[in-house]
């Protein structure tokens, strides 16, 4: 849809995505998800996600995406926190962070080119879709923020 900005970006309804985190010896790792040249910035690593369906939850639709680009999600997982990206007053794209305890994801179809396993550390290192690093400092501080 052309976006009240002027933009044009994927999704009527709006957008979402998941954010998979692991820790490990109690680092942080992200699933990173390379986007095909199917996919919109093609090339990119962001996470899996895409457009909502009419009258979705972003928890819902985040899911449901990430279960078609990368596998199906673990049920055993906590919702860490979720960072809303809403760069014009008409779309947003929302990104769930999940906690998960073991590794999973594979490419399962074609907006999918790789799945990884980054440290937090090192994603900054990737060439990022535009969306996930303008919201990745945010979601960083929900990866590292402790529980209270």
């Amino acid at each position: 849809m052309r976006c009240g900005d002027g933009r044009v970006r994927w999704g009527v309804y709006g957008a979402a995505g998941v954010l998979f985190v692991i820790r490990e010896s109690g680092a942080p790792f992200v699933m990173l998800q390379k986007r095909s040249a199917m996919a919109h910035e093609g090339g990119s690593w962001s996470c899996a996600g895409g457009a909502l369906d009419e009258g979705e939850s972003p928890y819902d639709g985040a899911i449901r995406e990430a279960s078609e680009e990368v596998g199906d999600v673990p049920a055993d997982h906590a919702v860490l926190g979720e960072y809303l990206f809403a760069p014009a007053h008409d779309w947003t794209y929302t990104t769930v962070v999940i906690e998960v305890t073991d590794r999973f994801g594979s490419s399962i179809n074609f907006e999918t080119d790789a799945v990884d396993w980054v440290h937090v550390d090192e994603v900054d290192d990737r060439f990022l879709h535009a969306g996930f690093a303008a919201a990745w400092p945010h979601l960083r501080t929900i990866i590292e923020t402790p529980d209270t």
